[in-house]
């Protein structure tokens, strides 16, 4: 990441897999039908950049079948070890070289709004296709709707609003772009691709919201507390409104993107 302050979600946190089990319970059945949609079939080479946990990664496999290929690769890999369906490399995709491929299909879910070179990490994915191959990109839009609580009735929801405009302050200060989603169909035309075309999923409320909001408070509280952006009093009694169910809690809007490479 940009700032030398680190990446805010990192993944050898302790609340990590219960952010990737909500993140999958709220977004997989979205990016499987993106992914479907590119035609991905047995024989398949896929490259699944920051792949984080193991349930896209998984899935992928089950569709290429043992004639393809799922290369599953982050910074950290903890979260996709141990599986015999696919592969599994740390590798940072600014830094490193892309992997030998070429993929048929290159995919990132919730990566490149963390990266302060974004640009240069799409370019070394897009360098990975084969000629006609798909680049499916999906990314959050915090700016595109920065409350988590949309219906701000309470002292409860009010104070839910506050902690998550304290949070989007400790990820703007580590290079996070706010508004990155949007941007992402522009920025697969600048890169010569063909067929692009986007949409946005938002999930408003429900079990997986409520687990995601209490995983990442519980992973960066200390963050907020440090920075004077939170006590831990507030910090507990959000939690126990969380817990408690009394509220509706939104994620941000997830900007889906996708073009091929020219043959």
């Amino acid at each position: 990441m940009g700032s030398d302050r680190g990446y805010l979600l990192h993944n050898a946190n302790a609340e990590a897999g219960q952010r990737f089990n909500a993140l999958a319970e709220l977004f997989d059945a979205s990016t499987f039908r993106h992914l479907a949609a590119t035609g991905l079939n047995r024989g398949w080479h896929v490259w699944e950049v920051g792949a984080g946990g193991s349930s896209v990664p998984s899935w992928l496999a089950r569709q290429v079948g043992p004639d393809g290929r799922v290369l599953a690769t982050d910074i950290d890999t903890s979260w996709t070890s141990g599986s015999i369906h696919y592969e599994v490399l740390r590798h940072d995709v600014v830094r490193d070289e892309p992997p030998a491929g070429p993929f048929d299909l290159v995919h990132a879910r919730l990566v490149l709004v963390h990266v302060a070179a974004r640009d240069r990490a799409l370019t070394a994915m897009i360098s990975a296709l084969r000629p006609g191959g798909w680049l499916v990109i999906e990314d959050a839009d915090p700016a595109l709707q920065p409350l988590v609580c949309l219906d701000e009735l309470d002292a409860a929801s009010a104070l839910a609003n506050r902690l998550k405009r304290a949070f989007r302050d400790l990820l703007a200060a580590r290079d996070v772009d706010l508004a990155f989603g949007r941007s992402l169909p522009r920025r697969l035309r600048a890169a010569g691709l063909v067929k692009v075309g986007a949409d946005a999923y938002f999930p408003l409320t429900g079990p997986a919201c409520i687990e995601l909001e209490r995983a990442t408070t519980e992973q960066i509280r200390d963050q907020l507390v440090t920075a004077g952006l939170a006590s831990q009093s507030e910090i507990e009694e959000h939690l126990a409104n969380v817990t408690a169910g009394k509220l509706d809690l939104a994620t941000s809007p997830m900007i889906s993107a996708w073009g091929q490479k020219r043959s």
